[in-house]
C-alpha cells in the first residue's frame, strides 16, 4: 500500500500531520513515539511578539469535543525559530509547516518574513481567524475582502508555499476560498474551529473566561467535510483536510471529498498516540477498501 502524498513539490511519506495547537512544536512527543513517522508538523501558532494568551480557565469539555480559547500563547517568533526549532530538529529530521497568527497585517508579515528565513521550515500556514485590531476585532477570515487583502499583502513578501487556514464561522466557505486563492494562496487548510460555549450551572456563567471559544472534536467532523468537498469543486490549489478526524476510516474521506494532507486536531489531546496509531492503521484499512495508493483517491467523491 502506498501511502505516500505530493503536495506542493514536496513528497510526503502519509497525508498525517498533527493540526496546529495540538501537538505544541513537535519535540514534546517525541519522548511517547518516534515522530518522523509523521507525514509533517503543524507547529504551535507563532505571533511576532510573545504572548501570554486568555486567562483561566480557557478549556471547557463537551460530549463529543472540547471548547478551548488558548489565545495564541506562545513565545514568539524570534525565541520559535532560535529554540523552539532547533529543539524539534533534534528530533524530527524533515521539514515542517509554520503555523502564524497576528492581530493586523504588518504582525503577519513582519512574523511570515522571518520564519521564511528558517530552514526547518516548508510551509507557512496562516491562520487568519484571529481577530484585526484595525477592523474593530472581526475576524480576518469573516471578510473575503479583508482576507484577500491580508493574503496578498502576506504573498508579497512570502519566500515559502503560502497555505491559508479558513475559519467554518462564515455565510460562504466557498467564497472565502475563491478569495484567498485569488490573492495568491498556494493551499488552503480547512476547517479552524467553530465557536461554542458551555455554562456552569453552580455558578451560571460561561466556563471560558472569555464567554466563547473554538469547540472542536468528533462532533465537527460531517461539517469539516462537507465543507472539503465544497471547496475542493471551487478552487484549483490543494486542500488539507481537518475537523474532528479521529481514526484511519475519517482520514479516507476527508481525501476522497478533496483533502490531499489531513491534519489530526483535537484527538491529539485525548490520545497523545492518535496520530500514530491512525498512522499504523492506514494501510489495513486501505486494503480493506482496495485503495493502492492514497493519491488516487483524492476528491474522488462524487
Amino acid at each position: 500500500m502506498n501511502t505516500k502524498i505530493k503536495f506542493l513539490g514536496k513528497e510526503f511519506i502519509n497525508p498525517i500531520v498533527p493540526a496546529s495547537g495540538t501537538f505544541g512544536f513537535g519535540y514534546e512527543f517525541a519522548d511517547l513515539y518516534d515522530i518522523n513517522i509523521l507525514g509533517s508538523i503543524s507547529t504551535k501558532g507563532t505571533t511576532i511578539l510573545p504572548r501570554y494568551g486568555n486567562p483561566l480557565p480557557r478549556i471547557a469539555e463537551c460530549s463529543a469535543g472540547l471548547i478551548n480559547a488558548i489565545g495564541l500563547q506562545n513565545p514568539g517568533v524570534d525565541k520559535v525559530i532560535s529554540e523552539e526549532l532547533v529543539k524539534l530538529d533534534k528530533v524530527y529530521k524533515d521539514q515542517v509547516i509554520a503555523n502564524v497568527g497576528g492581530h493586523s497585517v504588518s504582525d503577519y508579515v513582519e512574523a511570515v518574513k522571518k520564519l521564511c528565513t528558517s530552514n526547518k521550515v516548508f510551509a507557512i500556514e496562516l491562520n487568519i481567524s484571529c481577530p484585526n485590531v484595525s477592523g474593530g476585532g472581526m475576524a480576518f477570515g469573516v471578510d473575503k475582502d479583508i482576507a484577500y487583502n491580508l493574503v496578498k499583502e502576506v504573498k508579497a513578501i512570502c519566500t515559502k508555499p503560502l497555505i491559508v487556514k479558513l475559519s467554518p464561522n462564515v455565510t460562504d466557505i466557498v467564497e472565502m476560498a475563491k478569495a484567498v486563492e485569488k490573492a495568491g494562496a498556494d493551499a488552503i487548510s480547512l476547517i479552524n474551529t467553530m465557536v461554542g460555549m458551555r455554562i456552569d450551572l453552580k455558578r451560571a456563567t460561561p466556563i471560558i473566561s472569555i464567554k466563547k471559544g473554538g469547540y472542536s472534536g468528533p462532533g465537527i467532523f460531517p461539517v469539516a467535510l462537507r465543507m472539503v468537498y465544497d471547496v475542493y469543486h471551487a478552487v484549483s490549489i490543494p486542500i488539507i483536510g481537518m475537523g474532528g478526524v479521529t481514526n484511519a476510516y475519517e482520514v479516507l474521506e476527508m481525501m476522497y471529498a478533496g483533502a490531499s494532507l489531513v491534519m489530526i486536531g483535537a484527538q491529539n489531546l485525548v490520545d497523545p498516540y492518535a496520530c500514530k496509531k491512525i498512522i499504523e492503521d492506514l494501510p489495513r484499512v486501505m486494503a480493506e477498501y482496495k485503495i493502492e495508493n492514497l493519491e488516487d483517491i483524492i476528491g474522488r467523491a462524487k
